[in-house]
């Protein structure tokens, strides 16, 4: 799985476009709520068939950029040409309301903070100006009678009413700013939670790169000088057999050509594990084949206990058919050394939404949490000198996550332990970029 590139400022400004769209039907339902209570709440003197139709054609923006939306490219200027739009209706909104007498006229300053996020410097500063503009227009434009019934010289119940209105203002800006704001916060928060994981994946794919270059080199360095030994060791022992030495010593011998063995089965199997999650084609692959190719080859099977619905046995994973199966019968047989001879291992499939998981059950001692912390870092191991390199959860894990998988595990002293592969069905062999954030 590569890292995750970030979209392109074309696609940004489409996912912004989108969201933008949705904040001006709520603007648009705000606004109408607030014409109808001065209208016919508060009995002020409204243009209201004007206001009306500027809501409506307002209301015929969203709807024609909705249907562009699907068949143009949009651009940073895109935004910056709507955004310009609503203050330009913003504008004549409050002039047909009280022009600056108007306490709405906070309004401004929530598409100013939607432009200062949305917007790159350039349309970000000529939306301010030309904000800036459109709120000096109001002075010199012709203030309405939005309150007949009240003298000029009232100014007590003028002020009153006007106070009123910046407070109903204020909690309507305060509110949409609030609410942008906050969304903004968890889109960055998100984004970062991906970036970071991300980079562990990342790491993760380079150790095992590295780990399958060093298992490759090692074993190609070392194949001669083995075979060497072995060869040496078996004339030798050959001689010292005609010369009637006595047993013990031939005795050595033989220990030489078995480590020398041992030391080539180690090798093979750091190249078979290192090597197949990084270099085998993905496939499709049944889930009972999997399980059951997992099985073949192990040890004390007939200890495991199998729990497969037939209604998953031919629900299919994709990935390296070799990999999954190793890594299944890795987890299998971790759980058979840590459970005692007589004690059986579960393996069940249970399905998920969209996933599967591959549960393994044992009947061991379990993990205090310091060791469970650690469990899946490369080369950490509690088995035996011989019996494992700690290589496998590491490996598991990260394919699982290449897969767009996981690998859980759990464990509670003296109750042993369950490793939980969740791995999605019918999924791409590489997970999914993460989506750029939304605000």
């Amino acid at each position: 799985m590569t890292p995750s590139v970030p979209p392109e400022p074309a696609s940004r400004a489409r996912i912004n476009l989108e969201w933008l769209l949705r904040l001006r039907w709520g603007l648009l339902l705000g606004q109408a709520v607030v014409i109808a209570v001065a209208a016919y709440g508060l009995e002020l003197a409204l243009p209201v068939p004007v206001l009306a139709g500027l809501l409506g054609l307002e209301a015929a923006t969203n709807l024609a950029v909705r249907a562009w939306l699907g068949r143009a490219r949009v651009s940073e200027g895109t935004l910056g040409k709507l955004m310009l739009w609503d203050t330009l209706v913003l504008t004549g909104l409050l002039a047909l309301s009280g022009g600056t007498h108007n306490p709405f006229t906070t309004l401004y300053l929530v598409n100013v903070a939607l432009g200062t996020v949305l917007l790159p410097a350039r349309w970000m500063w000529s939306l301010l100006g030309f904000t800036l503009a459109a709120f000096g227009s109001l002075f010199v434009l012709q203030d309405v009678d939005i309150a007949p019934g009240l003298s000029r010289p009232d100014h007590a119940a003028l002020m009153r009413l006007h106070l009123s209105g910046m407070w109903v203002a204020f909690a309507v800006a305060a509110g949409f700013i609030v609410y942008f704001v906050q969304r903004v916060t968890r889109a960055l928060e998100e984004r970062e939670q991906e970036l970071a994981q991300a980079r562990v994946q990342h790491a993760r794919r380079e150790k095992v790169a590295s780990l399958a270059t060093l298992a490759a080199g090692a074993a190609h360095e070392l194949s001669t000088p083995l075979s060497t030994i072995a060869v040496v060791s078996k004339e030798v022992e050959r001689a010292l057999t005609t010369a009637g030495t006595s047993e013990a010593v031939r005795e050595d011998l033989r220990l030489i050509r078995q480590q020398v063995d041992r030391c080539r089965d180690v090798l093979v199997q750091m190249s078979a594990d290192a090597g197949q999650t990084t270099g085998e084609a993905f496939h499709p692959m049944p889930l009972g084949r999997l399980v059951g190719d997992a099985l073949a080859e192990l040890s004390g099977v007939e200890r495991v206990r199998v729990e497969l619905p037939s209604e998953l046995t031919q629900s299919q994973v994709q990935g390296p058919p070799r990999a999954l199966a190793r890594v299944v019968r890795g987890l299998v047989k971790n759980a058979l050394q840590a459970s005692a001879p007589a004690r059986p291992v579960e393996l069940r499939v249970v399905a998920g939404r969209g996933s599967v998981r591959l549960e393994v059950r044992d009947g061991g001692a379990g993990m205090p949490a310091e060791i469970l912390a650690r469990a899946g870092e490369p080369f950490f191991t509690t088995k035996a000198p011989g019996e494992g390199m700690g290589l496998g959860l590491f490996l598991a894990r990260t394919l699982a996550e290449q897969l767009g998988g996981a690998l859980e595990l759990r464990s509670t002293p003296g109750q042993g332990t369950v490793a939980s592969l969740a791995l999605p069905l019918g999924a791409p062999g590489v997970a999914p970029p993460p989506q750029e954030a939304r605000p």
